[in-house]
């Protein structure tokens, strides 16, 4: 069933995003610490559409008129809803904010045979581009990563995804135990062929309360160096730019015009609402900045949800010291940078000229013409060091 979402004109403000967070996976990762969880018991997909739903309605009765400009089906797995579930959610959303004439759908999905058949379904439902997580493109490093599909799999379901959306992007995990520049430069190389716009390279990191961070702790899983970290950044940056795929933020790349809108709300600091176990979301209303957070446990937010129309379990007011650091540490990981004299509104100052000169004669950031403030590729692998300065 053709699925069509009430549209209006593109807006000419702010952009508005809605996340929506679907909790389960088949299997949990042994690198990943997103609120993700597996259930080996069917899932009751009309409930939690219902659940959606009715927080949709509620977030919408709190932030007010709102236009749409991006949706993103997150997780977790979406894949594993069924299509007329998202259709659902999606209808949720359309009827109750206005959404934009060419409006980002994006749905995360994993690259196995029985949820790349899906792809019809939820081009069908209203999803116009797809986020795949390939992770890796041998079948040696998928296994140690805990992935369920093999690097062929994940290229057919590349390949699907390329026949029934116009716009597409994958994953990649590198730094992985054992890489070398030249082999990464070799894979990625390799994506970059099968990419039509856009790709996300994440080096890999060793979160807490995961299987990975046990074993790197015990020795027995050993990741690059710093050095080799960084080399293999400079092999990304180097490779992704010959290839036509620029960074346009830390960890994502693209073709001009092919950014993901969606992440750019995060990136520039406005508007979006969190739906779902565990979403996040910032709105708006009584005249201040709220960073809202919903429970967790799936089960847990849906009894919230139906009880009360919303799993919220954090509200907070962020004052403008907060909001400037939340702007400044978000919008620095974007190649275009920030405009400082929004940070002096959000904040009451203005940035310190002084660490500024200091950073630039540095070489880790540089003003462009416009005024605009923004990090170096010498200063990317810093980042965090440079927002911590400038934010001091």
């Amino acid at each position: 069933m053709e699925h069509e979402l009430r549209k209006a004109g593109t807006s000419t403000g702010e952009a508005f995003g809605v996340y929506v967070h679907w909790p389960f996976c088949l299997s949990k990762c042994p690198y990943c610490d997103f609120n993700s969880h597996v259930r080996h018991a069917p899932i009751d997909e009309d409930r939690f559409a219902r659940a959606f739903a009715r927080e949709i309605a509620t977030s919408a009765a709190r932030a007010g008129d709102r236009e749409v400009s991006s949706i993103f089906l997150g997780g977790g797995t979406p894949s594993l809803m069924q299509p007329k579930t998202v259709g659902a959610i999606l209808d949720a959303i359309g009827s109750n904010w206005r959404v934009a004439s060419e409006v980002e759908v994006t749905l995360e999905a994993n690259p196995t045979s029985v949820e790349a058949t899906r792809f019809a379904g939820y081009r069908a439902a209203g999803v116009n581009r797809v986020s795949l997580g390939v992770q890796a493109l041998d079948d040696a490093s998928l296994k140690t990563l805990g992935r369920l599909h093999t690097a062929r799999e994940a290229l057919d379901a590349v390949a699907i995804a390329r026949r029934s959306f116009e716009r597409y992007s994958f994953d990649l995990i590198y730094a992985r135990p054992d890489q070398t520049p030249q082999m990464w430069a070799e894979e990625l190389k390799r994506a970059i062929s099968e990419a039509a716009e856009h790709l996300s390279l994440y080096q890999l990191t060793i979160e807490e309360d995961t299987p990975f961070f046990g074993l790197h702790a015990a020795g027995k899983l050993k990741t690059p160096d710093e050095a080799l970290a960084r080399a293999l950044y400079d092999v990304t940056q180097e490779i992704c730019e010959e290839g036509g795929l620029p960074a346009y933020e830390i960890s994502n790349h693209a073709r001009r015009g092919a950014e993901c809108r969606h992440n750019l709300v995060y990136w520039r600091g406005q508007e979006y609402a969190g739906i779902g176990p565990g979403a996040h979301g910032r709105l708006d209303f009584d005249r201040a900045r709220h960073a809202i957070a919903n429970e967790k446990r799936p089960e847990a937010w849906l009894m919230r949800v139906e009880a009360s129309g919303h799993g919220v379990v954090t509200d907070d007011c962020l004052n403008s010291e907060q909001r400037a650091d939340e702007f400044l540490l978000m919008g620095l990981r974007l190649a275009e940078g920030i405009d400082p004299g929004r940070y002096a509104d959000l904040s009451g100052r203005s940035l310190d000229p002084d660490r500024i000169a200091i950073l630039r004669q540095e070489g880790a950031i540089e003003v462009d013409g416009n005024g605009r403030l923004r990090v170096t590729q010498a200063g990317f692998p810093v980042l965090d060091a440079v927002v911590a300065d400038l934010a001091a």
